[in-house]
């Protein structure tokens, strides 16, 4: 193998060692440690963890909602509402709160680099704490938004606004929808490992970025979805069956049957 630094100094050695990227398996293995750290935390940490950012991700559909409200109607309104999903999505994301698709997709690294009975069941334990936490979080401060008069009453009515594009899609839709979100949401988790020191711009532009196609994310869809159903717009048949069920699918396609998959496979043969 050629050395490209046999010129170079030591110091600029360094500094050559300093600016490579950190190669694959090396963010394969932080990503490996991040899940079997996840996968030991104790089932109530994992709950109330869950819980908070289920309450914390209320703060994108409150921000998207202010916005839907002060921007006047244009072709860019929408560009400009998506600007506040990437809100709770900061708080949650580093604040290192549990959230389904973030934290949980770096628990499949662990099982793929030991597929056993014992890690399959690991998983299983994490991702349904994580998932119900979320759940019962968004619902709690779903209702407290709608009864609680914590915000004005024409920020409330922007973010009943913004959720009530949920109804316009099939099960279907949601679910198709519903996996480009847990690709960019599993990418999250991979790229700050690589680049931790520009976590901000990464969830900042990632999230963004589904916020500003429409692609359905469970749990910041899934405090839409309560609000709907707390205001009288929806019922909580809707809520579980119509929208959480079909996000939770596809986002577990996109996160974990796509990238966690392909993320593993592009080392395997290196570990």
């Amino acid at each position: 193998m050629a050395d490209h630094t046999e010129n170079l100094d030591e110091k600029q050695r360094s500094e050559v060692e300093e600016l490579q990227s950190p190669e694959p398996k090396v963010v394969h293995a932080a990503v490996s440690e991040e899940g079997e750290d996840e996968l030991n935390r104790p089932l109530g940490s994992l709950f109330w963890s869950a819980v908070a950012a289920g309450v914390s991700i209320m703060a994108s559909l409150s921000v998207s909602g202010a916005l839907h409200h002060y921007a006047p109607p244009a072709p860019w309104r929408e560009a400009i509402v998506a600007l506040g999903y990437p809100v709770g999505f900061l708080i949650v994301i580093l604040g290192r709160m549990q959230l389904f698709t973030e934290q949980t997709v770096v628990a499949i690294l662990p099982l793929a680099r030991e597929t056993t009975s014992r890690n399959f069941g690991r998983v299983a334990r994490l991702w349904s704490i994580v998932a119900l936490g979320n759940v019962v979080g968004s619902a709690a401060v779903a209702a407290l938004a709608s009864f609680g008069h914590v915000q004005p009453r024409e920020v409330l009515e922007g973010m009943t606004a913004v959720a009530a594009t949920l109804q316009e899609r099939t099960w279907g839709e949601t679910l198709m929808q519903a996996i480009p979100a847990g690709f960019i949401m599993a990418a999250v988790a991979w790229i700050r490992s690589a680049a931790s020191d520009r976590g901000f711009a990464v969830v900042l532009v990632l999230t963004y970025a589904i916020g500003l196609c429409g692609f359905a994310h469970v749990v910041a869809g899934a405090a839409e979805a309560w609000l709907l159903c707390w205001t009288g717009a929806a019922s909580l048949g809707w809520v579980l069956g119509g929208f959480v069920a079909p996000a939770l699918i596809g986002n577990i396609v996109g996160g974990t049957g796509l990238f966690a998959v392909l993320a593993h496979a592009q080392v395997r043969q290196e570990i």
